[in-house]
C-alpha cells in the first residue's frame, strides 16, 4: 500500500543527506573549486524517494550554508530545488534499484543539469554580475573580458561546471547507496512513492 508518510530511519536518512550537501558546499568553497558538490545528498534522496522527497535536502543544506558560511547559497536555493526535482524524475524509482536506468548517465547529467544551469547563469548574471563564492566566477570574468556577454559567459561557464559536478556527484552517489546493504536501500524505499511519475 501506498504511504506518503516518512518514517524515523527515512527522516534521518534526509537529514544526513542535507548534512552531505553542506560539507561538500564548505569543501569546494574552502579550496575555492570550479564545481560545487552540493547536490551529493540531494542526488541521493531525489533516487531513493523521488522528486518532492529529493527537493529537501537541498532547501535545507541552502538555508544553513547562506546562514552559516557562505551568503550565496541563499540567493541560489531555487536551483536546489529544480535540481532535486529533476533529479527524482528522472532517477527514483518504486522497485529496490538504486537508479531508474532510462538513458545513459552522461544523458540523465544533461537533463539534470540543465534547467538548473538556466536558473542559476540568471541569477549570478542579474543579481551579482557574474561574481558569486564561487571558483568559477574567474573563467566567467575571462570570457566576459574577451567580448562575450555577460549572461552568455556565466551560462557557458555554468553548463561546463554544472556538468562536471553533476556527473562527479552522480558516480559518488549511486556509489554510496550501491554500498549499502539492500537491506537498508529496501527499508528506505518501503512506501515511498510519493511524488514518483511512475
Amino acid at each position: 500500500m501506498r504511504n506518503n508518510k516518512l518514517h524515523i530511519s527515512q527522516l534521518s536518512f534526509l537529514a544526513l543527506t542535507a548534512v552531505l550537501n553542506i560539507a561538500g558546499a564548505n569543501l569546494a568553497l574552502t579550496l575555492r573549486l570550479p564545481i560545487y558538490f552540493d547536490t551529493l545528498g540531494t542526488m541521493m534522496a531525489a533516487m531513493l524517494f523521488g522528486p518532492v522527497y529529493g527537493m529537501i535536502p537541498g532547501l535545507i543544506s541552502a538555508l544553513i550554508t547562506g546562514i552559516t558560511t557562505d551568503i550565496y547559497s541563499l540567493f541560489f536555493l531555487p536551483v536546489q530545488l529544480i535540481t532535486g526535482f529533476a533529479a527524482g524524475l528522472l532517477l527514483h524509482t518504486k522497485d529496490r534499484t538504486i537508479h531508474s536506468g532510462r538513458f545513459p548517465l552522461p544523458v540523465l547529467t544533461l537533463l539534470i543539469s540543465v534547467p538548473g544551469t538556466v536558473v542559476s547563469a540568471l541569477i549570478s548574471s542579474f543579481v551579482f554580475g557574474g561574481i558569486t563564492s564561487s571558483g568559477s566566477s574567474v573563467l566567467v570574468q575571462i570570457l566576459h573580458h574577451s567580448g562575450l556577454g555577460l549572461t552568455a559567459s556565466v551560462f557557458c561557464v555554468q553548463i561546463f561546471t554544472d556538468y562536471a559536478d553533476r556527473i562527479l556527484t552522480l558516480f559518488v552517489s549511486i556509489f554510496l547507496l550501491h554500498a549499502l546493504p539492500k537491506s537498508i536501500i529496501q527499508s528506505l524505499k518501503e512506501g515511498v512513492s510519493y511524488g514518483s511519475i511512475q
